[in-house]
């Protein structure tokens, strides 16, 4: 998966994707990043990649030009390479909240490419023009969409083949399924006077997913329950005990004893008792 950002501060998001597991990823050969600069673009004297909003107010609006040629250079690189074209996703603080679902669809995509807000905003035509969609990462305000694009960036390629050592270290993370993560332990098994559970060392590992999915249910509850309603809703089990299923076996029927015949009534030859034969 290739993935392109088009941002004023290209060289503080790519030394973050350089980094740690997704640097690693990449030079491995499993991903593909690249941040652009923006100003590039600007067809003025002074690199100048925004002015003061139309019908007044405070703060300044990034230009659509620079943005729109950055946008299509991003197309054209991406086509030469022979990928199909970028799914192009505008940071702003007007879009759906980001969620897990939202990473997993974006993973899906052979290119993707996150276009950053900075200052007041972007110019609406630019967005109109080139978004496939809009995003925010929660209800609040940053300077720019540079952390925003570096979350999205994050969650998003962690999920592709090879990037983390096994399928199984995301599938049993949080939202994964709906739910918060169960908590975690390592040693040593005492810490400052707080012990590991003792379930988590007994080598009993049904027990210990039981524990785990117990917790994870607990904790959602309580700490989030629009995830908890969420999770119900679609038919998430809450942990109650569930009825025992029925036996296929029948039951066999209690076989009656045979009635006793009244005293003197005469038995019939095919079942009275052999008698021994007169010599």
């Amino acid at each position: 998966m290739r993935v392109d950002i088009a941002t004023l501060f290209p060289e503080m998001c790519q030394r973050v994707l350089d980094e740690s597991i997704l640097g690693r990823a990449a030079r491995r050969g499993y991903i593909e990043t690249h941040c652009h600069q923006i100003r590039d673009y600007t067809l003025n004297r002074q690199k100048q990649t925004d002015d003061y909003p139309y019908g007044g107010g405070c703060g300044m609006v990034l230009y659509a030009q620079p943005i729109a040629d950055c946008i299509r250079e991003i197309q054209r690189q991406v086509a030469e390479q022979g990928r199909p074209a970028p799914h192009i996703v505008f940071m702003t603080a007007g879009g759906p909240r980001y969620t897990e679902e939202h990473a997993r669809r974006l993973a899906q995509y052979d290119s993707l490419l996150l276009v950053c807000g900075h200052y007041e905003g972007i110019d609406e035509r630019v967005i109109e023009a080139f978004a496939d969609e809009e995003l925010s990462i929660g209800d609040y305000i940053l300077t720019g969409g540079e952390l925003a694009s570096l979350v999205v960036a994050d969650s998003v390629l962690r999920l592709q083949p090879g990037v983390l050592a096994e399928q199984k270290g995301y599938e049993e993370e949080s939202y994964w399924n709906g739910l918060l993560e169960y908590p975690q332990y390592t040693r040593p098994e005492v810490w400052e006077g707080r012990a590991v559970p003792p379930i988590l060392l007994s080598g009993n590992h049904k027990a210990v997913d039981d524990w785990r999915g117990e917790q994870s249910r607990q904790r959602t509850k309580e700490r989030r329950p629009d995830l908890w309603e969420a999770y119900l809703a679609a038919g998430g089990w809450d942990g109650t005990p569930l009825p025992k299923k029925p036996s296929r076996h029948r039951k066999k029927k209690p076989v009656s004893p045979a009635p006793e015949a009244p005293a003197g009534a005469e038995i019939p030859a095919e079942t009275a008792p052999d008698s021994p034969q007169e010599t």
